[in-house]
């Protein structure tokens, strides 16, 4: 497995992480002030967490005035959709293969 995949589950293992990035890809931008507000923890926590998930790219950020604004970036995913496409694909052909020797020994 490549780095970014790595990244992204190590990432989004995270219970407050993964809830902070769901809401931003379910509700779009918002402020720390605000995501705080749904988070359950403090505003320096938030802050922390919004922090990893850019170093990951999974969020964007910019200023405006005197808040930040961070939105999700969906296309950062890619690389797990990629992962999971491939695991998929894999365990098809190995069901697919033994279904065929199941069918083989039937005979």
């Amino acid at each position: 497995m490549s780095a970014a995949p790595d990244l992204l589950f190590r990432t989004l293992a995270d219970p407050t992480r993964r809830a902070i990035f769901e809401r931003l890809c379910r509700e779009g931008e918002q402020t720390v002030g605000v995501l705080t507000a749904g988070a359950g923890v403090s505003q320096p926590a938030v802050s922390k967490h919004l922090g990893i998930l850019k170093r990951a790219g999974l969020v964007q950020d910019r200023q405006a005035g005197r808040q930040t604004h961070y939105r999700a970036e969906l296309c950062a995913l890619d690389p797990l959709d990629a992962w999971s496409r491939e695991m998929k694909g894999f365990w098809e052909r190995r069901i697919d293969g033994l279904e065929d020797l199941l069918n083989r020994m039937d005979q």
